[in-house]
């Protein structure tokens, strides 16, 4: 029981922490008008999905209370596909025969945001780490 507990709340500090760091890796592109692609940078988004139990978590399941869940992990990562801004800057050598550049498509309010609810995710985990740690102490110390 003990042990489940902590599985899932380490892959929930895992997948948080990747979320942080596409995060990171979007700010610090919000000024990036060319990649590797040939375009701007493209702002990317975590997604997430329920890990199931095994079958044989689910044998053991009848034996005592059963629980589906078992943490959660990375899906993919997706590029957000919302339009590039454009803005006026003819001396730029990134510019089209207007003027106009097209920058990223990332919002630093948004990533602020995120990254404000990723720290909070990665800190209720860590918790949960602990009551759990807790938890196991004190039932080891109840035969003393």
């Amino acid at each position: 029981m003990f042990l489940t507990a902590l599985d899932i709340s380490a892959t929930g500090l895992s997948a948080q922490r990747l979320r942080m760091d596409v995060i990171s890796d979007n700010i610090a592109n919000v000024n990036t008008t060319r990649t590797a692609n040939g375009g701007p940078y493209r702002r990317k988004v975590v997604v997430f999905r329920e890990n199931q139990n095994t079958a044989f978590d689910r044998i053991l399941g009848n034996l005592r209370e059963s629980f589906d869940g078992a943490g959660v992990s990375v899906d993919s990562i997706q590029e957000d596909r919302s339009p590039f801004k454009r803005i006026y800057q003819p001396g730029n050598p990134d510019a089209d025969a207007q003027g106009y550049v097209l920058m990223p498509n990332v919002n630093i309010v948004t990533e602020m945001v995120d990254m404000i609810s990723a720290t909070r995710a990665y800190e209720a985990n860590v918790t949960a780490v602990n009551a759990t740690k807790d938890m196991a102490m004190k039932t080891l110390n109840i035969g003393k």
